[in-house]
């Protein structure tokens, strides 16, 4: 079945209000037509530079202008980052996220440092994602060059919505930084935060701007909202389980292909919660006992809920196909006599990274 890029919010409401165990077997069904159900990737966040943030992101403590204890931090050096991805491949994860606390990225040495970092993990043969703010179409550039193969920019919530916890940066700006890193050979990763005040149609139209993006974002980050004590959130109560199953399921049923990642607040899930989200759909987890600043589950504490689940961590670098995404992608390049971004050899994608590889050549 054709990918949907067409949704509408009656849709996925519907979808999204289905009792609860015909929307979990549709969307363990869908999972399993497109996906391994017992792989999850293993990913771990690195906080580069902490706090200081100039934007007002209601629910983020990095932000300067709340009073929440954080201790910031400068950018770390190239071999604090390179040490940390070397723990975290030997703790089982085969991605790493970098996350720098700016409103946008700003060319110079810091920029160039964070370039130095990529082509560093890139070597250690894991896949690296940045998160550094907005883009423009030259650094997304500069970053696909230096072997990047994500980049992280959450829409957040609804557009409507988006502006009840955000001022100083609109929704368009993000939608035009995913916009830039499309221009590369860099995958997408886009999702939101839910228990943030929002509605349900709030949510349903977070993953209408998601899944109507063609190709698809490959990577949507499902967080549950830690409220932090000094931001304007703080008063937020936790999201119940079931909402957090309702939207891991209605994700993996409107962006079939797509990684769909649990990501914040899982400390205040159970295994059993988990589970139900790994059964819905949800194929991929960040590690560590610190999700940028706020906490999340020990890694020793979730491999052994993957022996228990029978689950498998996913090699870097491996996943099933995107068939019609990946063609899709392709046929725009060879219009135009150029080589096709992605190579599809058996049940996996790879893709023709010529800059990376160079890279490391000369490693």
């Amino acid at each position: 079945m054709a990918t949907k890029h067409d949704w509408t919010k009656e849709e996925i409401l519907e979808i999204y209000n289905k009792p609860f165990m015909e929307l979990l077997y549709e969307a363990a069904t869908i999972h399993r037509e497109h996906h391994d159900p017992n792989t999850v990737q293993v990913s771990t966040l690195l906080s580069i530079k902490t706090g200081g943030c100039p934007e007002d992101c209601g629910y983020c403590p990095q932000a300067a202008r709340y009073h929440t204890d954080l201790e910031g931090n400068d950018l770390m050096s190239v071999n604090q980052v390179k040490a940390q991805a070397l723990r975290a491949k030997a703790s089982g994860s085969s991605r790493v996220c970098m996350g720098a606390a700016w409103r946008n990225v700003k060319d110079g040495e810091e920029f160039d440092n964070v370039l130095e970092m990529v082509r560093t993990i890139n070597k250690l043969d894991m896949e690296v994602c940045c998160t550094l703010g907005m883009l423009t179409e030259n650094q997304a550039e500069r970053l696909a060059e230096a072997g990047l193969y994500a980049y992280n920019h959450n829409l957040d919530s609804s557009e409507e919505y988006y502006k009840e916890v955000i001022s100083t940066r609109g929704y368009q700006d993000r939608l035009d930084t995913i916009g830039n890193v499309r221009k590369t050979n860099v995958t997408v990763c886009s999702g939101g935060i839910i228990g943030m005040g929002e509605s349900e149609a709030d949510r349903a139209g977070m993953l209408v701007a998601l899944s109507t993006l063609n190709p698809q974002p490959e990577s949507v980050p499902i967080n549950a909202l830690v409220p932090v004590e000094g931001t304007p959130l703080e008063e937020q109560a936790p999201v119940p389980i079931w909402e957090m199953i309702r939207m891991v399921a209605t994700t993996r049923i409107v962006m079939p292909e797509t990684q769909v990642r649990l990501s914040a607040g899982r400390t205040q899930m159970s295994r059993e919660g988990q589970a139900m989200c790994f059964f819905a759909g949800a194929n991929s987890i960040f590690a560590g006992d610190k999700l940028l600043t706020t906490p999340n589950p020990d890694v020793n504490e979730d491999m052994e809920m993957f022996k228990m689940l029978g689950l498998n961590p996913q090699k870097a670098f491996e996943k099933k196909s995107q068939p019609e995404s990946i063609d899709a992608e392709n046929s725009q390049y060879q219009s135009k006599g150029e080589k096709p971004k992605w190579s599809r050899p058996g049940h996996k994608i790879e893709r023709n990274l010529d800059a990376q590889q160079k890279t490391k050549a000369k490693a």
